[in-house]
């Protein structure tokens, strides 16, 4: 203290200083203390209490990080929930886009349109062969079915 004291008189002008005493200096001893023969009595009741208060600490700890916990699990689902929401209504969307694409290239008269533009014609009559039910009146090959065959013994 004395040497900041000192110090701090340098540090001030000589047009500021004081020329009277302002109180007394403030001395400092160091005093040697031995506590090596000092022994710690152990109290039960500060242990017992000690011990409730930790319990009681981590309890409400846990019931503390338990909420944090369930309310960052919500927010979180939530989110979750507005992306699929999202995917959801975006899928949708395409779906309506690939149906009405696809109404539109199945459409006979834009068929009918493209062959005509590549040299197609329609077909002569007799040209085409119907397989589901004429073919089962001629002597021809014929197509498997999932109709049961009954054989009729003598035929």
């Amino acid at each position: 203290m004395a040497a900041a004291a000192a110090t701090f008189r340098n540090a001030v002008p000589a047009a500021e200083r004081r020329s009277f005493w302002t109180g007394t200096p403030e001395i400092y001893f160091s005093k040697a203390i031995d506590n090596s023969r000092l022994v710690k009595m152990e109290d039960p009741r500060r242990n017992r209490e000690m011990k409730q208060f930790g319990t009681a600490l981590a309890v409400l700890f846990l019931l503390v990080f338990t909420y944090a916990w369930q309310h960052f699990k919500a927010i979180e689902y939530g989110y979750q929930i507005e992306s699929a929401k999202r995917e959801l209504s975006e899928k949708t969307e395409m779906n309506h886009a690939l149906r009405l694409e696809d109404a539109s290239l199945r459409d006979p008269e834009r068929i009918d349109v493209l062959a005509r533009r590549i040299g197609l014609v329609p077909p002569e009559p007799g040209q085409v062969i119907r397989m589901d039910g004429a073919a089962a009146d001629s002597q021809g090959p014929v197509m498997a079915s999932a109709v049961p065959v009954t054989i009729i013994p003598g035929q």
